[in-house]
């Protein structure tokens, strides 16, 4: 654990609601301030479709995102970014040259299945 990371409770944990879901558009968004790329997910029947911008063209090009499976955060508070409403948070890890690698699964998942 890094010195920053302070210790969290379960409680805490389960307050953060992670989702299973399955990059259905993805278009370049040069409008946004760094690289990123425009993402619509389907989260399934409960959460339906969400919007996301990701900064992840180190890596990945729209092409080679669309029906990838993701992990998305999906009750933090939407967030403009440039001329969009981000409405979840795709999670991911920084490399050793810091490009963002996305957290996926290793066989497929219903969309919408919560992280437990």
């Amino acid at each position: 654990m890094s010195e920053s990371a302070a210790l969290i409770t379960w409680a805490d944990f389960e307050r953060v609601d992670m989702r299973v879901g399955t990059i259905v558009d993805a278009q370049p968004f040069p409008e946004a301030r760094k690289p990123a790329i425009r993402l619509v997910i389907d989260l399934g029947p409960e959460l339906g479709l969400k919007k996301s911008s990701a900064q992840v063209t180190a890596l990945y090009t729209p092409e080679t995102l669309l029906g990838r499976q993701v992990l998305c955060v999906v009750n933090f508070p939407p967030r403009q970014i440039g001329p969009m409403r981000s409405e979840v948070l795709v999670t991911g890890a920084a490399d050793a040259e810091g490009r963002i690698v996305l957290a996926t699964f290793a066989s497929p998942l219903p969309n919408g299945s919560r992280l437990m």
